[in-house]
């Protein structure tokens, strides 16, 4: 039996994700006595599903055991969805994620139980829905969430040690009911499944969360090699090159299209939106506007390239109007903002509407005006932007068109007090 980790020390606050269960108590105890050793703040917080009965019965116990130790304990409860697609768990794992979210304070490190015999029950799990090496890699000791440290320190340590430390030092926890049904795909693997393998293989706990372990490895270094190769794709921010991506062998270009699709926030893109990024838009001719979308997000083709967009684009109202003096950030309808910047404001307030249709402007070192459809194509807007663009108008002459189209007069304007527009569209 692996030998549970001496004290480890801590260099940063922590909150500690307690369930009042075996692995959950372990890990509290043995980071408020490392804590203890290192004089680091430590807390904890449970998340109440009320999906059991006796759901209230252990915030109360959660409760006593954090006040013998003189550990703060935050309670959150939450609404499990049981009709969201994701099932159960998948939902509670979800409530969960978005209330430590919640209660994670600035600089502090989130320490969760999961331990080697969970890695283990994550890679067959991963295995039998036929993920690939992204997936075998299970979960990892060290993430991120939403900007805090996600820690994972038992990770590497069988349950078996677990409960033997629970043992020496007299620990208590609860015992969930629902751990003893094996409906659950999970609980069937922990209840049936394992336990076969190690009558056969005593070391198959160890060696399937080695595999998973090889797997982040791997998966680590091609992380690193799609990172370098999104660079050169990436033209903008949320904009991929197709025609670049198109020299990509589809393996590779399948890979850099997660990567995007991650390094901006999106859901992951499901097996099936992928091919038909790859199927449609990689394949799309110049002309057209393909698009592609999943939950909240869309991939729009444009002119040889891939936008990343919210599903559903704010645009301004047709009858929108608003007077602005520049002093301060003027905020826009649809969510986007105009700024000012670097002169205190205008001499006097300037009118501000939506886009109608025929507009036109005069352009520096131009003497005749033109038509600003026209500007918009030469300057590549997109015609999704282009139904979010306030125009700037002086008694009805027309001065900017956000800060991608400005006329001569406010041109020159600008350039006399080194300022400039600056323009937030919103639903990026």
């Amino acid at each position: 039996m692996t030998a549970f980790p001496a004290l480890v020390p801590l260099d940063a606050p922590l909150l500690v994700g307690y369930s009042g269960g075996l692995d959950s108590t372990v890990l509290l105890h043995w980071l408020w006595r490392s804590a203890q050793a290192a004089g680091t703040p430590l807390r904890a917080t449970h998340v109440h599903h009320g999906l059991q009965p006796a759901a209230d019965d252990w915030v109360q116990h959660c409760q006593q055991q954090c006040t013998v130790l003189g550990i703060e304990l935050a309670v959150h409860h939450v609404q499990v969805s049981r009709d969201d697609g994701h099932g159960i768990e998948g939902a509670a794992r979800l409530a969960r994620r978005a209330a430590f979210s919640a209660e994670l304070q600035a600089g502090e490190t989130l320490a969760l139980a999961q331990h080697q015999d969970d890695q283990a029950e994550t890679f067959l799990l991963r295995a039998l829905r036929g993920s690939g090496i992204d997936g075998l890699a299970a979960m990892t000791a060290d993430s991120r969430l939403d900007g805090h440290r996600l820690w994972r320190p038992l990770l590497d340590v069988p349950r078996s040690a677990l409960q033997a430390y629970a043992t020496t030092h007299g620990l208590q926890w609860i015992e969930d009911p629902s751990n003893g049904e094996d409906h659950a795909d999970r609980n069937f693997l922990r209840l049936r499944v394992l336990p076969l393998l190690r009558q056969r293989w005593p070391h198959a706990t160890a060696a399937l969360a080695g595999s998973a372990a090889h797997c982040a490895q791997t998966r680590a270094l091609l992380d690193e090699e799609d990172a370098e190769l999104l660079a050169h794709l990436e033209v903008a921010p949320r904009v991929l090159s197709l025609e670049l991506l198109r020299q990509v062998a589809p393996e590779r270009a399948a890979r850099v299209l997660r990567a995007w699709v991650r390094r901006h926030g999106a859901a992951p893109l499901p097996a099936h939106v992928l091919r038909q990024v790859q199927n449609e838009l990689m394949a799309a001719g110049a002309d057209r506007q393909s698009q592609v979308r999943w939950q909240q997000h869309a991939i729009r083709q444009w002119r040889q390239h891939a936008y990343l967009l919210p599903a559903a684009l704010p645009v301004l109202p047709k009858d929108w109007q608003a007077a602005w003096d520049g002093r301060v950030p003027l905020q826009l309808p649809d969510g986007g903002q105009l700024r000012l910047l670097g002169t205190d404001g205008f001499e006097h307030p300037l009118d501000l509407r939506a886009r109608q249709g025929g507009e036109r402007i005069v352009l520096p070192g131009r003497t005749h005006s033109s038509a600003l459809k026209d500007c918009l194509q030469r300057e590549h807007l997109a015609p999704w932007r282009r139904a979010q663009l306030p125009l700037l108008f002086d008694q009805g002459q027309l001065l900017a068109a956000a800060d991608v189209v400005i006329a001569a007069p406010l041109q020159a304007w600008l350039q006399a007090r080194n300022a400039q527009l600056q323009w937030h569209p919103g639903g990026w």
